[in-house]
């Protein structure tokens, strides 16, 4: 092979071998959510602080990710909206193509998959929070809220549903979203909302299609 050729597939091997590890795909998922410091996203991984930086800076080394700094703390965030899009685009083809990963969905789902749980999609969510129709809730963890929201959204952490329930209001639809359509927050929201007798429903995907789509997102409280 010409040199030059190889070493261009050299240099885009670099950037697929960045993906090669579950650890760095879940941290890749998770600044799908917004921008996060390194002490976040190791705490929400699972990770000590030294194993999340030495993944990041793979990422970082590959041209995924970018940094900026703010004082001690070094936050970081993806380096582009193609870089969400490619992420989607593996889940999507490792689930559409793979059995393997099609039955590991199913079974972190599991009663998602059954589909018990309505949802609306998001022109119709638009629709009705500019007609003051619905209470629409964040139940991811308050820092991702803060990283990024749907602007309306009130921050509702999952457990702390619970305990919100009678400051809701008893006339409007509740709708509830969280990080993505793997994401099975939302979707247990809904069934303890429901099960108190309220009218609730889940945003189709989450927060993650949700930039995808391109619409606009509200950083911080």
């Amino acid at each position: 092979m010409d040199e030059k050729k190889q070493d261009l597939f050299d240099r885009l091997a670099v950037v697929g071998k960045a993906f090669a590890s579950a650890k760095r795909l879940e941290l890749v998922d998770l600044l799908s959510q917004g921008e996060r410091t390194v002490e976040a996203l190791a705490r929400e991984a699972g990770l000590g602080v030294s194993t999340a930086s030495a993944h990041l800076q793979v990422l970082k080394l590959s041209s995924l990710v970018r940094t900026r700094k703010d004082g001690p703390r070094v936050h970081y965030r993806l380096a582009g909206d193609d870089v969400l899009d490619l992420y989607a685009s593996l889940r999507t083809v490792a689930q559409e193509h793979s059995a393997d990963v099609d039955r590991a969905l199913s079974a972190y789902l599991g009663d998602d998959v059954q589909g018990d749980v309505d949802e609306v999609d998001r022109d119709e969510l638009l629709r009705r929070l500019a007609a003051d129709e619905v209470v629409l809730l964040d139940v991811r963890p308050a820092e991702e809220f803060r990283a990024g929201h749907i602007e309306g959204a009130r921050s509702v952490p999952f457990d702390q549903v619970e305990a919100v329930l009678a400051d809701l209001g008893p006339d409007r639809e509740v709708v509830a979203y969280c990080r993505g359509a793997w994401c099975v927050m939302a979707s247990d929201a809904v069934r303890l909302l429901r099960a108190s007798g309220r009218a609730a429903r889940r945003l189709e995907g989450g927060m993650l299609e949700w930039r995808q789509a391109g619409l606009p997102v509200e950083v911080g409280v």
